[in-house]
This record gives C-alpha cells, structure tokens and sequence, in this order.
C-alpha cells in the first residue's frame, strides 16, 4: 500500500466491526495491517451475504467491507506459541489494537505493561464497552457490548425516532464512530511518539463516544434542564431542517438561516413569507414548525424529489433520501470513488464495498485489495508455511 501511513505497521487482533472498522481505516491510509486471527478465524468470516456463483465461502460482505487492505496470520491465543507469536510482532510494531474484553489481554501476558516493556515505541490502541481500568474504571467495566448496547446506553436511540419510541439507527454507529475515534487517538499518540519517542495507551470506550456523538442533548440538559427525546425528522433548534414528502419520495430541506429561508420562499413562489414576522427568524418558525411544514410541503407534493432538488440544491441545501441503488446511479459516488470493486475469492464477479472519504489532494487514488484469506500471509509475516 501507498498513502500517508506507509511504513507504520499495526499489529491488528480486533474482530467484528468496531476493531476491524478502526484498523481498515490505518489500512486504507497506507499503513501495514497485520490482522491476527485464531485458527478458526475472525468470526464475521462466517457472516453474510455471499454471492450466488460462490461455490466456497472464505468470507462473505461483512468481513471483506472492513477487512480489506489488510494481511492476515494465524496465531492460537490459547497456546504458548501464538502468545509468543503476537509478542514478537509487537515488539517492532508500530501500532497494536484489540477490542476484547478488560482484562483479557493481560490474562494472556499481552499487557499494554509488557508489551512497551518489549517496545517501549508500541502505541496501544483498546476499543470495549465500557473502557479500559486505566484510563478511568467503569462500574461496567467487565460486561461485554455491542453496537445496540452502546446507541441505547450512549443516549442516541433515546433521541432518534418519533417522542416515545426510541429507535435504532441503521448502521452501526455503536462501532464506527468509537473505531473513527480510536483510530484519531492512534494517529495522535503516533505524532506524539516523534517528539518524545515513547508510545501510548489509547483507550475509546463506545458508550463514550456515543456520548460525545450526543453532545447537544448533554448541553441542552445543562442549560434547559429538559430531557431531549425523539424530535421524528425534525430539529429542535433549527426550522426547516428535516425530512419533506414529494410526489415519488422524500427529500431532506435545511434552511435555518435567515437568507436561506428567504431563497427557499422564492422558490416556492412566496417571496413574502420570507419577511412575514411569524417566519421571519429561525426562533420564530422553530415555534411554527407544523405551519412551516405545512408550506414547503404544498409545494413538494406536487413535484418530484429531482425536480425538487433541481430547484433549490443551488442555493439551500437540499438532498433526495437516497438507497442503495441510486448511490450506486449517482455520478458522484463514482467520481468520488465511494463505490470500489473488489475481488471476492470463490466467485466470478467483482463486489462492491463503501470506499474511503478521506482525500489527499495530489495524491494517486490508492488501490484496494481484497480481504485476505484466513492466514494468507503466514509465509511472509510468520515465516510459517501451512
């Protein structure tokens, strides 16, 4: 790989989403991605979907989105020599990351302690539940979680959804966001590491970060002393700014400034509401949500989301609801290189997985590899051929 990070290797033992998530992002940066797995693998190995045509099934969408760019070995952590294993590449790491449990690294003699005793360079990087007892000991500290335990503990299905019924969101933000963290701290105890030589404990607890995700309604709390709950598709502190119906769907208006929502008043052919006093600021329409509703959606009903769109994208944001299969039709996901192609082992065809967001200007677009297969890279990394 090429990118920013080439040359900083990461010993990678993280499995599911939230550690893979992490470390495919180091990995689609540049760095050396050493996925460390048991023998029986990586257990979303296992997880759907597969193509039709796959005739084996070393892996199926969930594993290859989250797990490419990276190399994989085998070490049994239940043995002396995969133990031994792991502690001789983190010796010349530069980064290692695991999301078990508190606890169970050093259960294993893989502390954060002995291994910067090994190498005293090693940035350490810890996702769980509830946090690490180094960096502040939760009375959760010992319980295991996943994406839905972290939105429902962390505030944010509490918010999302219609007022009384908390809702998941769709993605699992429970892992990503904590991994998007975690991979910040890494980078950061990384730069550190060029001043003072010396690597880090980086710890990211998902009930924290979900929190954090969270913010207004923690500052809303302080200053109101209200609890925040589901405000549906609309905004507490901002009108419009929400989800409007159409003629063949939904699109999503925000114009909580003043000289939006006077733009968006042309457009829908009432110039004059624009100035009118009950509309006049975002204060005065937060109170008259359902009227302000009522406006724009006269006019959306009665046009489609793209011609909606086409309206008023110039000067208001703007935004059809889009699925799957219109990302895959819009020119910019493709020009933007947020759709990539990978190989898929056992099948025929290509897959296709979310790209990388984050851009380098002057910078070739990097190529993605395929997941590895479950100890492909034993040779090289290990010197141990299977």
């Amino acid at each position: 790989m090429t990118g920013p990070l080439a040359g900083l290797v990461v010993v990678d033992l993280t499995r599911a989403l939230a550690g893979p998530y992490c470390t495919m992002l180091l990995a689609d940066l540049g760095a050396d991605v050493i996925k460390v797995e048991p023998p029986a693998g990586d257990p979303s190995r296992v997880n759907g979907p597969f193509p039709e045509d796959a005739a084996e099934h070393p892996y199926g969408g969930y594993f290859q989105s989250v797990n490419r760019n990276k190399r994989s070995v085998v070490a049994d952590f239940r043995s002396p020599e995969g133990i031994a294993a792991v502690r001789e590449l983190a010796r010349t790491a530069d980064v290692l990351v695991e999301n078990f449990r508190a606890g169970v690294m050093d259960r294993m003699g893989l502390s954060y302690e002995t291994l910067s005793a090994d190498n005293p360079r090693l940035v350490y990087g810890a996702l769980r539940g509830f946090g690490d007892p180094r960096t502040g000991e939760s009375p959760y500290a010992a319980r295991p979680a996943f994406d839905v335990v972290a939105q429902a503990m962390g505030g944010i299905m509490g918010i999302t959804g219609p007022p009384g019924t908390p809702t998941k969101i769709g993605p699992g933000v429970g892992d990503i966001f904590p991994a998007t963290l975690l991979s910040v701290g890494i980078l950061a105890a990384v730069t550190e590491r060029q001043r003072t030589g010396r690597g880090r404990f980086v710890d990211v607890a998902m009930y924290d970060a979900i929190v954090s995700l969270c913010e207004r309604m923690i500052y809303q709390y302080s200053y109101t002393g209200k609890v925040a709950v589901g405000e549906g598709n609309d905004h507490p502190l901002l009108c419009p700014f929400g989800l409007y119906r159409t003629a063949d769907g939904w699109v999503t208006i925000a114009a909580p400034r003043d000289h939006q929502w006077q733009k968006l008043c042309a457009a829908l052919g009432k110039p004059e509401l624009g100035t009118e006093e009950r509309f006049a600021t975002n204060n005065a329409r937060v109170r008259v949500r359902d009227e302000v509703r009522a406006v724009i959606e006269d006019w959306t009903t009665r046009r489609t989301m793209s011609e909606v769109v086409e309206a008023i994208a110039g000067d208001v944001p703007c935004g059809p609801v889009n699925t799957a299969e219109t990302i895959y039709a819009d020119p910019h996901a493709r020009v933007r290189r947020m759709l990539v192609e990978l190989e898929q082992p056992g099948s025929a065809r290509t897959v296709t997985v979310a790209g990388q967001p984050i851009k380098f200007s002057g910078a070739p677009a990097p190529d993605f590899r395929r997941a590895p297969l479950l100890g492909e890279h034993d040779a090289d990394v290990l010197g141990v051929r299977r």
